[in-house]
């Protein structure tokens, strides 16, 4: 049985349960949740297995009530290793890095543990941090710096864990790692490379002369790339730097004209600040034509189904039909956006969007 052949009266007594919870927005969508956890006691489902989904629902509701109140507010996510200390140049530049774009009015999302998280957060102070922490025998507690008030929220799972520090934030920080770490970034490049997430700015921040992403950036070069399981150019969406001024830019800057995407049928719109001139239009086109399935990069009024959701619609927007096999380059067009002659000054362009993608 799937959940659209559920006995008519046991839809009704799911509606009737919300009618009596007050439950009216997106009543499909809890509808569906409901049918599926009745579907999965059907199934005769392993307890095992209903342990882990009842777990997964129950932390991503608490995580979606953590981040709610910011919802408005752009947020940056920094990953490193919890076994960094206090006195070397690592965690030093965590706190620094985060100092600086907590003054740009950036949040800053970590894992809530020692080492790196904890520095970021002492960067962007506790009323700017907010922390998704692992339940784990050797790592109990949230760091000082958000486990004294209501800023964290901690979960189970790694993957609810990593689901909640990549879904809410517009850009992410690297600094060097362990397996974990590595873990996070190479989920980070899977989802950009594939187009399952919407391009965001990342930035890989090493000490003072030091070489841990070089390194990495060597593996890539020289055996990853050459034997073609990732395309030539794929680690180019990624800035390696050792200055906190060039991690801050990276972030920031991405969101100079660039504002958000979104899927229309197999139209691709992109919502800009400033519309490019002619000129800056045929250049495009010219660069980035490769990159579409067919037709030009052209100007557009919002469509339809934008018009009907008040999607954003006082912005200037770009429509392409784009190559699906090509999404995983559009940091380069949104670049080269950011770039145009006609974008605002980065001190004009305000804080990064907050407007997720909808499909």
């Amino acid at each position: 049985m799937t959940d659209e052949q559920l006995p008519e009266a046991l839809s009704a007594e799911i509606n009737a349960v919300l009618d009596d919870a007050g439950v009216n927005s997106d009543r499909r969508l809890i509808m569906r949740m409901l049918r599926t956890a009745v579907l999965l006691g059907e199934d005769d489902t392993d307890r095992l297995d209903l342990k882990i989904a009842s777990a997964a629902l129950a932390e991503m509701r608490d995580a979606f009530r953590l981040f709610a109140p910011y919802r408005g507010v752009p947020k940056v996510t920094v990953f490193g290793s919890a076994r960094t200390r206090h006195d070397d140049p690592l965690y030093i530049q965590a706190r620094d890095v985060a100092a600086a774009l907590a003054d740009d009015g950036w949040m800053v999302v970590t894992g809530a543990g020692p080492g790196i998280m904890q520095a970021a957060a002492e960067g962007a102070g506790p009323e700017r941090s907010l922390g998704v922490s692992i339940r784990l025998p050797f790592e109990e507690k949230a760091n000082a710096f958000v486990a004294g008030n209501d800023h964290v929220v901690a979960m189970k799972y790694f993957f609810t864990r990593k689901l909640m520090l990549m879904k809410e934030s517009r850009g992410f920080i690297c600094l060097p790692g362990g397996f974990g770490t590595l873990d996070e970034m190479f989920e980070l490049l899977t989802l950009q490379q594939t187009g399952k997430a919407e391009p965001m700015p990342i930035a890989l921040l090493d000490a003072k002369g030091g070489s841990f992403w070089q390194g990495l950036r060597r593996f890539i070069d020289e055996d990853l790339a050459p034997t073609g399981v990732i395309s030539a150019g794929d680690f180019d969406r990624v800035v390696i730097t050792d200055s906190i001024e060039a991690a801050r830019a990276e972030i920031t800057g991405f969101w100079r004209n660039y504002d958000s995407l979104r899927w229309v049928g197999d139209t691709l719109v992109i919502r800009i600040r400033v519309a490019p001139t002619d000129d800056e239009l045929d250049t495009l086109n010219e660069r980035f034509g490769s990159m579409l399935e067919s037709g030009r990069i052209e100007r557009s009024a919002p469509l339809a189904p934008e018009r009907a959701d008040e999607d954003l619609l006082d912005l200037p927007r770009l429509v392409l039909d784009l190559d699906q096999r090509q999404v995983g380059s559009l940091f380069r067009l949104i670049g080269a956006i950011n770039e145009l002659p006609s974008a605002p000054d980065l001190n004009e362009s305000g804080s990064a969007a907050v407007h997720p993608a909808v499909t």
